[in-house]
């Protein structure tokens, strides 16, 4: 990006009102709960009871961490005759699990994830 371009992340700095849904989003990662039900529908898309049997959760307390992954947009589901089948809101939500665990396999590793290049460290 060349001096003076806005990123897209600049927008966490200009519109509060972003930053708050943005962090709304992020809160959504900070349990392991609702962090194994986004990796079991990252596998594809399943019902309440076979997201429970996948990681060990009751079916009524996979029901309300899926209420909240809906509300913030993370998640989505339809109905199937008597049951709903939730799966991953878009490719969006499997990028950002993804780059979550990449993240923390660096973090454990002790690995950087930025380089500097030759240019910055000798300039």
């Amino acid at each position: 990006m060349a001096h003076g371009e806005h990123s897209e992340v600049d927008r966490l700095l200009d519109e509060s009102g972003f930053a708050r849904a943005a962090a709304d989003s992020m809160q959504a990662l900070a349990t392991p709960s609702r962090l194994r039900i986004l990796a079991r529908l990252h596998a594809g898309a399943a019902s309440v009871n076979e997201i429970a049997a996948s990681v060990g959760m009751e079916s009524s307390a996979v029901s309300h961490q899926l209420r909240m992954l809906r509300h913030l947009g993370l998640v989505v589901g339809d109905r199937d005759g008597r049951q709903v089948v939730y799966e991953l809101h878009d490719d969006h939500v499997a990028e950002l699990l993804e780059q979550v665990v990449s993240h923390v396999e660096h973090v454990r590793l002790g690995l950087s994830g930025r380089r500097r290049t030759a240019e910055t460290t000798t300039g």
